[in-house]
């Protein structure tokens, strides 16, 4: 708006639309300071400390919007030339110099606002440590819970600024770093929980101390890095070294390679040699790794060995040309490009067969968990002759998983996936010696339930993060074939008085911040079951299946409600919510035909099968109904978005069953389109870094914290009790 005024063409003749548009836009241009200022001052009133800079930016702001609102004031003049009034048609410096000034202030403003922010992080990350302190040095359970609960909810503070943050950083890199360390943050909460409890019960036991100690080590890390991303600072000044792939390698040097056709003297011919040089450094990764196959072992050679002597023949040519430049030495120049250049995307094919290949095995191979099972078992049966022998096993296994992520940054193709294989790689590294610890620890005590259950989170995180592989894997397959998996994205944005047209007449509202507290816990659960729901979809092998394509799509709009309660998301008023469970409602009565249409199909269970789709149906039109009924006044309102969440919930838990009995259906008759796969995929949205573009940008950045947190806190009490 500011661009069009500073622009706008001096004609002799202004017409009165012309002035209207100008007058327009200067108002326009004016009350959109006044509302931003208005949030400006209200920061500036919760935090004393910049007030003093805020209230000046503010001022200024405010006074450069005003000047621009006269000087666009012109709409009421018929000749404003010949007015003692000063317009933009008399004094167009002003508006430039308003301009200018506005453009400074916001500036300072958005500043000090994010200066704000991060100073709101740290704060939070500081009191997560000093609580971490008095957690790692309390001695009786009582204690521990209260202190617990506490962290809890700073935890949950901790989840909610970060994924802010996340969410408005640029740089994907920082994203994938962010993601990678509140997803540490998320899975290392569980730990710490039982690792603590553990330690309580068995004072004495070294090895649940050491299991305790790890934990607390891996958090502390963790917060430490989201502080560096978000001040943008390294501890003693240190420089970030970013990690160095081959694909990155073979991309910078072929772009030196092809620049040789524009500049024949840009860079030296030692310098394509040392580039080279480190490439070729980073193949023996391969080569020297003992689970490259003898085939790709020496197919990599060859092609080093090939790189070297094209490399030779390019520069040969290359300095001939640089001392006369024919036209026979420029074809030739021309052909040693292309040839090198060709060399090096055969060594790139090659490197990312040889990794992808060996994460395909070892995740086939790794499936069915048995070491993880056999240590549970022989740990609740006190043999530590046979944990020793389990954890041998698991180590072995360990470092296969961690040479396989090692293999497969090299060819990840993007800085974001690489960060996300570092992440895979240290989560093996570290979560590998604290199931040892933990299996030690119940192999010592292997009446203790709490130190089974300890055992049994690791053990979850270790199959988490080995599923997190497979759809990593997938992404690194995308990138490298030049697609990026394109994924459903089901959200059916309410457009009110188009679809109903009851909504006209009511007037969309929001919820306040005390309906919101009251309706949290409801949409909490409907969060966990969307997550529970999207594991059960991610089992079908055919993504296309009708139920699948259903369940998601259901999923993903119980998750913009979920949101919703809390304020946030695409649906801004209850009409937009009551319209989503129209929706959703429809969807779930086409998932109910699909269900008929699967019972055709099969022959166990169907009598039990149609039954829960006539229950599916029945829920469904009753949410349809609820979603439809006419509310007036603030407190019905409210009544009815509790109705619509809660039916919508109940509706979800009907889902989280009916799909696994689908898929059992299915296994066993060996018909229709779906089937199981071995193990759930990995999800970008919980890096867990990413992304799972079947949701909302929201929803890859709030995952974190949500599951495994609030709901450690809403069951503290229980906890406490017991």
């Amino acid at each position: 708006q500011i661009t069009t005024l500073i622009n706008h063409k001096d004609k002799p003749k202004r017409s009165d639309k012309t002035l209207q548009a100008i007058q327009r836009v200067g108002q326009a241009v004016n009350l959109a300071v006044g509302r931003f200022v208005t949030v400006g001052e209200a920061i500036a009133n919760e935090n004393h400390e910049l007030k003093e800079e805020m209230s000046v930016a503010c001022i200024e702001a405010r006074r450069a919007g005003e000047t621009i609102a006269q000087l666009t004031d012109v709409a009421s003049l018929d000749h404003p030339e010949s007015d003692s009034h000063i317009t933009i048609f008399t004094d167009k410096t002003g508006v430039v110099k308003a301009a200018r000034l506005l453009l400074s202030s916001v500036t300072k403003v958005l500043v000090l606002a994010d200066r704000i922010v991060i100073k709101q992080i740290i704060t939070s990350r500081n009191k997560v440590l000093a609580t971490m302190d008095q957690l790692e040095k309390v001695s009786s359970f009582q204690e521990f819970v209260q202190i617990f609960s506490q962290f809890g909810n700073e935890m949950v503070e901790f989840a909610h600024l970060t994924g802010d943050r996340q969410n408005d950083l640029k740089d994907e890199k920082k994203k994938a770093r962010m993601a990678a360390s509140r997803a540490v943050l998320e899975k290392c909460t569980m730990m710490l929980l039982t690792a603590s409890k553990t330690c309580l019960r068995h004072p004495d036991c070294e090895s649940a101390r050491i299991n305790k100690d790890g934990v607390f080590h891996r958090m502390r890390l963790a917060l430490e890095q989201v502080i560096e991303i978000v001040t943008d600072s390294r501890p003693n000044g240190e420089n970030e070294m970013a990690p160095i792939s081959i694909y990155s390698g073979i991309k910078e040097f072929k772009n030196k390679v092809e620049g040789l056709r524009e500049n024949l003297y840009f860079l030296s011919k030692e310098n394509l040699s040392t580039m080279l040089e480190v490439i070729l450094e980073h193949t023996e990764d391969f080569t020297d790794s003992a689970y490259t196959s003898h085939e790709h072992r020496e197919h990599i050679l060859e092609l080093s060995k090939q790189a070297k002597m094209e490399l030779e023949q390019l520069v040969s040519v290359w300095m001939q040309a640089q001392n006369q430049k024919t036209k026979d030495l420029m074809e030739d120049l021309e052909v040693a490009i292309l040839k090198t250049c060709q060399c090096m995307n055969d060594l790139k094919r090659e490197v990312h067969s040889a990794a992808t290949s060996l994460a395909a095995d070892l995740l086939k191979y790794h499936t069915d968990h048995m070491v993880l099972k056999a240590l549970k078992i022989t740990g609740v049966e006190g043999n530590l002759e046979a944990v020793a022998e389990y954890t041998c096993k698991l180590s072995e296994q360990k470092e296969q998983l961690v040479e396989m992520c090692r293999l497969l940054r090299h060819v990840s193709g993007t800085e974001p996936l690489e960060i996300t294989c570092i992440h895979a790689e240290d989560t093996f590294q570290v979560t590998g010696p604290q199931i040892i610890s933990a299996a030690e620890t119940l192999a010592l005590h292997p009446s203790s339930k709490i130190a089974k259950e300890n055992l049994e989170v690791f053990c979850e995180a270790w199959e988490s993060q080995l599923s997190d592989m497979s759809l990593l894997l997938r992404e690194i397959n995308d990138v490298f074939e030049g697609r990026r998996g394109e994924k459903r994205v089901y959200l059916s944005l309410p457009r009110p008085g188009k679809h109903n047209a009851n909504l006209k007449a009511l007037k969309p509202v929001k919820l306040d911040t005390e309906e919101q507290a009251k309706i949290a816990k409801l949409g909490l659960e409907l969060h966990l079951l969307t997550s529970d729901l999207d594991s059960e979809t991610e089992k079908w092998e055919d993504q296309e299946n009708e139920i699948v394509q259903h369940g998601q799509g259901m999923s993903s709009m119980a998750y913009s409600m979920y949101l919703f309660t809390r304020g946030e998301g695409l649906l801004k008023t209850t009409q937009d919510l009551f319209h989503q469970a129209e929706i959703f409602a429809t969807e779930g009565t086409k998932l109910a035909s699909a269900l008929h249409a699967l019972s055709d199909q099969v022959h166990d269970d169907k009598p039990l099968l149609l039954l829960e789709a006539e229950k599916l149906i029945s829920m469904c039109k009753q949410l349809q109904t609820t979603a439809k009924a006419s509310a007036q006044g603030k407190s019905a309102t409210f009544t009815k978005v509790d109705a619509c969440i809660l039916k919508t919930r109940n509706v979800m838990t009907l889902l989280c069953q009916l799909l696994p009995l689908c898929c059992k259906l299915l296994r066993k008759n060996k018909a229709g389109n779906g089937c199981l796969k071995p193990a759930p995929p990995w999800k970008e949205d919980r890096i867990r870094t990413g992304t799972n573009a079947a949701r909302t940008p929201e929803r890859r950045v709030d995952t974190f914290g949500i599951k495994s947190l609030e709901n450690h806190v809403t069951n503290m009490t229980f906890l406490e009790s017991k």
